[in-house]
Protein backbone atom coordinates (compact mmCIF):
# COMPACT_ATOMS: atom_id res chain seq x y z
CA UNK A 1 0.00 0.00 0.00
CA UNK A 2 1.01 3.36 -1.00
CA UNK A 3 0.90 5.99 2.13
CA UNK A 4 1.35 9.89 1.78
CA UNK A 5 1.95 11.51 4.71
CA UNK A 6 2.28 15.23 6.55
CA UNK A 7 4.04 16.67 9.48
CA UNK A 8 3.91 19.65 11.07
CA UNK A 9 1.72 22.77 8.86
CA UNK A 10 1.42 25.14 11.92
CA UNK A 11 -1.69 26.93 9.78
CA UNK A 12 -2.34 30.20 11.80
CA UNK A 13 1.06 30.79 13.06
CA UNK A 14 2.72 34.43 11.64
CA UNK A 15 5.97 36.41 12.16
CA UNK A 16 7.21 39.51 11.48
CA UNK A 17 5.59 42.36 10.86
CA UNK A 18 4.67 42.31 7.48
CA UNK A 19 1.02 41.54 5.80
CA UNK A 20 -0.55 41.42 2.52
CA UNK A 21 -3.95 42.49 2.08
CA UNK A 22 -4.10 42.39 5.89
CA UNK A 23 -2.87 38.55 6.52
CA UNK A 24 0.33 38.36 8.07
CA UNK A 25 2.59 37.33 5.06
CA UNK A 26 4.14 34.38 6.87
CA UNK A 27 0.49 33.35 7.52
CA UNK A 28 0.20 33.07 3.82
CA UNK A 29 3.53 31.15 3.49
CA UNK A 30 2.54 28.32 5.56
CA UNK A 31 -0.98 28.27 3.97
CA UNK A 32 0.59 28.19 0.70
CA UNK A 33 3.31 25.76 1.75
CA UNK A 34 0.51 23.13 2.98
CA UNK A 35 -1.59 22.94 -0.14
CA UNK A 36 1.45 22.58 -2.22
CA UNK A 37 2.16 19.57 0.04
CA UNK A 38 -1.67 17.89 -0.21
CA UNK A 39 -1.03 18.38 -4.08
CA UNK A 40 1.80 16.77 -3.96
CA UNK A 41 0.67 14.00 -1.88
CA UNK A 42 -1.83 13.61 -4.50
CA UNK A 43 0.55 13.93 -7.40
CA UNK A 44 2.07 10.29 -6.03
CA UNK A 45 -1.14 8.74 -6.23
CA UNK A 46 -1.53 7.72 -2.88
CA UNK A 47 -3.88 4.86 -1.52
CA UNK A 48 -4.19 6.70 1.92
CA UNK A 49 -3.22 10.27 3.01
CA UNK A 50 -2.09 10.54 6.49
CA UNK A 51 -1.51 14.28 8.82
CA UNK A 52 0.96 13.64 11.48
CA UNK A 53 -0.27 16.23 13.73
CA UNK A 54 0.14 20.05 13.95
CA UNK A 55 -1.72 20.74 10.88
CA UNK A 56 -3.34 23.73 13.38
CA UNK A 57 -0.94 26.24 15.47
CA UNK A 58 -3.42 26.36 18.03
CA UNK A 59 -6.63 24.61 19.20
CA UNK A 60 -8.83 27.18 18.61
CA UNK A 61 -7.59 28.23 15.10
CA UNK A 62 -9.21 31.18 12.85
CA UNK A 63 -11.52 30.19 10.65
CA UNK A 64 -9.49 31.06 7.62
CA UNK A 65 -6.83 28.14 8.96
CA UNK A 66 -10.19 26.16 9.47
CA UNK A 67 -11.34 26.96 5.81
CA UNK A 68 -7.72 26.23 4.45
CA UNK A 69 -7.95 22.50 6.14
CA UNK A 70 -11.34 22.04 5.32
CA UNK A 71 -10.78 22.93 1.05
CA UNK A 72 -7.80 20.64 1.83
CA UNK A 73 -9.99 17.42 2.73
CA UNK A 74 -12.65 18.23 0.40
CA UNK A 75 -9.69 17.94 -2.36
CA UNK A 76 -8.76 14.66 -0.86
CA UNK A 77 -12.03 13.09 -0.54
CA UNK A 78 -12.65 14.09 -4.23
CA UNK A 79 -9.39 12.74 -5.29
CA UNK A 80 -11.08 9.07 -3.81
CA UNK A 81 -8.47 8.27 -1.41
CA UNK A 82 -9.37 8.08 2.93
CA UNK A 83 -7.29 10.37 5.33
CA UNK A 84 -5.80 9.17 8.89
CA UNK A 85 -5.12 12.15 11.19
CA UNK A 86 -3.92 12.75 14.71
CA UNK A 87 -3.50 15.93 16.90
CA UNK A 88 -0.10 17.39 17.74
CA UNK A 89 1.25 19.36 21.20
CA UNK A 90 -0.06 22.74 19.38
CA UNK A 91 -3.76 21.90 18.20
CA UNK A 92 -4.72 19.59 21.20
CA UNK A 93 -6.64 21.84 23.31
CA UNK A 94 -5.43 21.93 26.92
CA UNK A 95 -8.84 20.79 28.67
CA UNK A 96 -10.55 18.09 27.42
CA UNK A 97 -13.62 20.08 27.90
CA UNK A 98 -13.15 22.64 26.05
CA UNK A 99 -13.96 20.98 22.55
CA UNK A 100 -11.70 19.86 19.27
CA UNK A 101 -11.61 21.55 15.71
CA UNK A 102 -10.76 18.23 14.79
CA UNK A 103 -14.34 16.72 15.78
CA UNK A 104 -16.17 19.46 13.79
CA UNK A 105 -13.81 17.90 10.60
CA UNK A 106 -14.88 14.23 11.64
CA UNK A 107 -18.33 15.23 11.82
CA UNK A 108 -18.70 17.19 8.42
CA UNK A 109 -15.90 14.15 6.66
CA UNK A 110 -17.84 11.22 8.07
CA UNK A 111 -16.16 7.84 7.25
CA UNK A 112 -13.57 9.21 4.69
CA UNK A 113 -11.57 11.13 7.33
CA UNK A 114 -10.76 8.93 10.50
CA UNK A 115 -9.03 11.63 12.67
CA UNK A 116 -7.39 10.59 16.42
CA UNK A 117 -8.26 13.73 18.57
CA UNK A 118 -9.92 12.63 21.72
CA UNK A 119 -7.15 11.99 23.12
CA UNK A 120 -7.44 8.37 23.16
CA UNK A 121 -6.22 5.39 21.07
CA UNK A 122 -7.86 4.44 17.93
CA UNK A 123 -7.70 1.71 15.75
CA UNK A 124 -8.19 1.85 12.08
CA UNK A 125 -8.29 -0.66 9.77
CA UNK A 126 -7.48 0.02 5.87
CA UNK A 127 -6.83 -2.65 3.12
CA UNK A 128 -4.27 -5.07 4.09
CA UNK A 129 -2.84 -2.62 6.83
CA UNK A 130 -3.93 -1.62 10.62
CA UNK A 131 -2.99 2.35 10.99
CA UNK A 132 -2.37 2.64 15.44
CA UNK A 133 -3.21 6.33 16.16
CA UNK A 134 -1.71 7.46 18.84
CA UNK A 135 -2.39 11.35 18.91
CA UNK A 136 -1.34 13.98 21.41
CA UNK A 137 -2.40 13.45 25.62
CA UNK A 138 -2.09 15.57 28.47
CA UNK A 139 0.83 13.51 29.90
CA UNK A 140 3.65 11.34 29.48
CA UNK A 141 2.03 8.60 31.28
CA UNK A 142 -1.23 8.59 29.47
CA UNK A 143 1.31 8.72 26.11
CA UNK A 144 3.02 5.86 27.24
CA UNK A 145 -0.21 4.02 28.10
CA UNK A 146 -1.72 4.43 24.57
CA UNK A 147 1.90 3.12 22.94
CA UNK A 148 0.89 0.66 25.31
CA UNK A 149 -2.42 -0.15 24.09
CA UNK A 150 -1.35 -0.04 20.34
CA UNK A 151 1.49 -2.15 20.61
CA UNK A 152 -1.10 -4.85 22.47
CA UNK A 153 -3.36 -4.67 19.55
CA UNK A 154 -1.18 -5.11 16.84
CA UNK A 155 -2.54 -7.74 13.88
CA UNK A 156 -0.71 -10.59 13.23
CA UNK A 157 -1.62 -11.32 9.54
CA UNK A 158 -1.43 -7.86 8.30
CA UNK A 159 1.00 -4.82 8.61
CA UNK A 160 1.07 -2.83 11.68
CA UNK A 161 1.37 1.40 10.98
CA UNK A 162 1.47 3.39 13.85
CA UNK A 163 1.21 6.96 13.82
CA UNK A 164 2.03 9.47 16.99
CA UNK A 165 3.62 12.90 17.72
CA UNK A 166 6.58 12.68 20.43
CA UNK A 167 9.62 14.04 20.58
CA UNK A 168 12.23 10.89 20.95
CA UNK A 169 15.38 11.80 22.60
CA UNK A 170 17.59 9.99 19.51
CA UNK A 171 17.23 13.13 17.61
CA UNK A 172 18.84 16.50 17.61
CA UNK A 173 16.79 18.64 20.25
CA UNK A 174 16.84 22.16 17.93
CA UNK A 175 14.53 23.55 20.90
CA UNK A 176 11.90 23.40 23.39
CA UNK A 177 8.04 23.37 22.62
CA UNK A 178 4.56 23.71 24.45
CA UNK A 179 3.04 20.90 26.24
CA UNK A 180 5.64 18.69 23.78
CA UNK A 181 6.08 14.70 25.36
CA UNK A 182 9.14 12.51 25.16
CA UNK A 183 9.12 9.24 25.00
CA UNK A 184 11.93 6.15 24.48
CA UNK A 185 12.06 5.40 20.71
CA UNK A 186 11.60 2.14 22.44
CA UNK A 187 8.13 2.33 23.05
CA UNK A 188 7.05 2.45 19.35
CA UNK A 189 6.29 -0.61 18.49
CA UNK A 190 4.96 -1.70 15.43
CA UNK A 191 6.07 -2.58 12.07
CA UNK A 192 6.14 0.99 10.60
CA UNK A 193 5.92 3.99 12.18
CA UNK A 194 5.48 7.76 10.72
CA UNK A 195 5.93 10.41 13.85
CA UNK A 196 5.25 13.90 13.61
CA UNK A 197 6.36 17.31 15.76
CA UNK A 198 9.85 17.34 14.92
CA UNK A 199 10.38 19.58 12.02
CA UNK A 200 13.18 18.09 9.99
CA UNK A 201 12.07 14.73 8.07
CA UNK A 202 14.21 12.33 10.39
CA UNK A 203 15.27 8.68 9.79
CA UNK A 204 14.97 7.45 13.79
CA UNK A 205 15.88 3.75 13.12
CA UNK A 206 14.98 1.40 10.97
CA UNK A 207 11.08 1.32 10.29
CA UNK A 208 10.87 4.94 12.07
CA UNK A 209 10.72 8.35 10.51
CA UNK A 210 9.67 11.57 11.04
CA UNK A 211 7.84 13.06 8.26
CA UNK A 212 8.86 16.57 8.95
CA UNK A 213 7.05 19.53 9.02
CA UNK A 214 5.60 21.28 5.54
CA UNK A 215 7.68 24.76 5.61
CA UNK A 216 10.69 25.77 7.30
CA UNK A 217 8.98 28.39 10.28
CA UNK A 218 11.87 29.53 12.05
CA UNK A 219 15.98 29.64 12.55
CA UNK A 220 15.89 26.73 14.61
CA UNK A 221 13.85 24.35 12.27
CA UNK A 222 17.42 23.69 10.44
CA UNK A 223 16.63 25.78 7.11
CA UNK A 224 19.43 23.94 5.19
CA UNK A 225 17.19 20.78 5.02
CA UNK A 226 13.64 20.72 2.66
CA UNK A 227 10.61 20.74 3.93
CA UNK A 228 7.49 18.83 2.17
CA UNK A 229 5.60 15.07 2.53
CA UNK A 230 6.61 11.82 2.66
CA UNK A 231 6.22 8.79 0.62
CA UNK A 232 5.80 4.92 2.74
CA UNK A 233 5.60 1.71 0.76
CA UNK A 234 3.67 -0.46 3.36
CA UNK A 235 5.06 -3.63 1.34
CA UNK A 236 8.62 -3.05 1.29
CA UNK A 237 8.53 -0.81 4.19
CA UNK A 238 10.81 1.74 2.04
CA UNK A 239 9.95 5.76 3.30
CA UNK A 240 11.06 8.24 0.86
CA UNK A 241 11.33 12.11 1.41
CA UNK A 242 9.62 14.48 -1.50
CA UNK A 243 10.54 17.74 -0.90
CA UNK A 244 8.76 21.07 -1.80
CA UNK A 245 10.37 23.33 -4.40
CA UNK A 246 10.01 27.38 -4.52
CA UNK A 247 9.61 27.95 -0.26
CA UNK A 248 10.80 31.32 1.16
CA UNK A 249 14.39 30.84 2.27
CA UNK A 250 16.03 31.62 5.49
CA UNK A 251 19.44 32.35 5.29
CA UNK A 252 22.21 32.89 7.27
CA UNK A 253 24.61 36.04 6.29
CA UNK A 254 28.41 35.46 6.49
CA UNK A 255 29.08 36.62 9.90
CA UNK A 256 30.84 40.28 10.25
CA UNK A 257 33.78 40.74 13.03
CA UNK A 258 33.16 43.83 14.25
CA UNK A 259 35.96 44.06 16.47
CA UNK A 260 37.45 47.64 16.48
CA UNK A 261 35.34 49.06 13.14
CA UNK A 262 34.60 52.31 13.77
CA UNK A 263 30.81 53.79 13.17
CA UNK A 264 31.28 54.36 8.70
CA UNK A 265 33.42 51.13 8.85
CA UNK A 266 30.33 48.74 10.34
CA UNK A 267 27.71 50.66 8.07
CA UNK A 268 29.97 49.70 5.14
CA UNK A 269 30.31 46.14 6.16
CA UNK A 270 26.93 45.45 7.26
CA UNK A 271 25.60 47.52 3.96
CA UNK A 272 27.49 44.97 1.92
CA UNK A 273 26.59 41.88 3.42
CA UNK A 274 22.43 42.61 3.39
CA UNK A 275 22.88 43.62 -0.08
CA UNK A 276 23.47 39.81 -0.77
CA UNK A 277 19.95 38.54 1.03
CA UNK A 278 17.92 37.02 -2.23
CA UNK A 279 14.53 37.94 -3.10
CA UNK A 280 12.07 37.54 -0.83
CA UNK A 281 14.27 35.78 1.86
CA UNK A 282 14.30 36.26 5.84
CA UNK A 283 17.59 36.67 6.61
CA UNK A 284 20.04 37.03 9.85
CA UNK A 285 23.27 38.64 10.73
CA UNK A 286 25.37 38.30 13.15
CA UNK A 287 27.48 41.16 14.54
CA UNK A 288 30.12 39.77 16.67
CA UNK A 289 32.64 41.88 18.54
CA UNK A 290 30.76 45.16 17.93
CA UNK A 291 31.00 48.69 19.86
CA UNK A 292 27.90 49.45 21.06
CA UNK A 293 28.38 53.63 20.20
CA UNK A 294 29.52 52.21 16.63
CA UNK A 295 25.81 50.06 16.74
CA UNK A 296 23.74 52.67 17.92
CA UNK A 297 25.23 55.31 15.21
CA UNK A 298 24.66 52.33 12.41
CA UNK A 299 22.46 53.88 9.88
CA UNK A 300 19.62 51.46 9.88
CA UNK A 301 17.28 53.45 6.91
CA UNK A 302 20.59 52.45 4.74
CA UNK A 303 20.46 49.00 5.92
CA UNK A 304 17.35 48.35 5.24
CA UNK A 305 17.83 50.21 1.68
CA UNK A 306 20.70 47.65 1.11
CA UNK A 307 18.33 44.92 1.69
CA UNK A 308 15.40 46.44 0.01
CA UNK A 309 15.10 42.63 -1.65
CA UNK A 310 14.71 40.57 1.30
CA UNK A 311 11.45 40.17 2.96
CA UNK A 312 13.14 41.09 6.94
CA UNK A 313 16.98 41.36 7.91
CA UNK A 314 17.99 41.17 11.43
CA UNK A 315 20.95 42.45 12.96
CA UNK A 316 21.98 40.13 15.93
CA UNK A 317 24.68 41.80 17.72
CA UNK A 318 27.36 40.57 20.00
CA UNK A 319 28.92 43.69 22.06
CA UNK A 320 31.98 44.27 23.83
CA UNK A 321 32.69 43.36 27.39
CA UNK A 322 28.59 42.64 27.32
CA UNK A 323 27.58 39.91 29.48
CA UNK A 324 24.60 39.30 26.68
CA UNK A 325 23.44 39.70 23.40
CA UNK A 326 21.20 42.99 22.97
CA UNK A 327 19.01 43.76 20.16
CA UNK A 328 18.78 47.30 20.24
CA UNK A 329 20.31 50.97 22.21
CA UNK A 330 16.96 52.82 22.26
CA UNK A 331 16.78 55.51 24.54
CA UNK A 332 14.90 54.32 27.95
CA UNK A 333 11.96 56.60 26.78
CA UNK A 334 11.02 55.42 23.17
CA UNK A 335 11.36 51.59 24.67
CA UNK A 336 7.31 51.40 24.80
CA UNK A 337 6.54 52.18 21.63
CA UNK A 338 9.32 50.05 20.12
CA UNK A 339 7.92 47.14 22.35
CA UNK A 340 5.59 46.17 19.60
CA UNK A 341 7.97 45.67 16.85
CA UNK A 342 10.38 43.81 19.00
CA UNK A 343 7.21 41.65 20.02
CA UNK A 344 6.23 41.05 16.22
CA UNK A 345 9.85 39.49 15.41
CA UNK A 346 9.26 36.55 17.94
CA UNK A 347 8.25 33.32 17.95
CA UNK A 348 5.97 32.81 20.91
CA UNK A 349 4.36 29.79 19.16
CA UNK A 350 1.22 28.67 21.71
CA UNK A 351 1.33 31.96 23.75
CA UNK A 352 -1.21 35.25 23.81
CA UNK A 353 0.76 37.84 21.51
CA UNK A 354 -1.37 40.05 21.84
CA UNK A 355 -1.47 39.69 25.50
CA UNK A 356 2.55 39.72 26.28
CA UNK A 357 2.35 42.94 23.87
CA UNK A 358 -0.56 44.58 25.56
CA UNK A 359 1.34 43.97 29.19
CA UNK A 360 5.00 45.14 27.64
CA UNK A 361 3.79 48.12 27.03
CA UNK A 362 2.40 48.86 30.32
CA UNK A 363 5.17 47.80 32.19
CA UNK A 364 7.39 49.83 30.04
CA UNK A 365 5.32 52.96 30.53
CA UNK A 366 5.17 52.74 34.03
CA UNK A 367 9.17 52.45 34.18
CA UNK A 368 9.97 55.45 32.56
CA UNK A 369 6.93 57.13 34.25
CA UNK A 370 9.06 56.17 37.08
CA UNK A 371 12.80 56.89 36.13
CA UNK A 372 11.80 60.15 35.22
Amino acid sequence: MRIAALGDAHLGRSSLPYTRDGVNVRELDFEASFEAAVELALAEEPEAVLWLGDVFDHPRPTYRSFLVVQRALGRIRDHGVPVVAITGNHDTPRLPGTGSPYAALAETFGVSVRIAHAMAYQRIELPGLVVHAVPQMLTAEATVAALDQAAAERDLDRTNLLLAHPLVPSVERHYADINEIEVDDRLLRADLVLLGHYHVHTDVRPGVWYAGSTDTFTFADDPGRSKGVVVLDTDDGRCRHVPLPDQRPLVTLPGVDALGLSPNELEVVVTERVAQVPEGAVARLYLDGVDPEAYRLLDLDAVREAGAAALHVKLEPSFVDAAAPVDDLAELASMPARWAGYIDGQDLAGFDQQRIRRLGHEYLVRAVEEAG
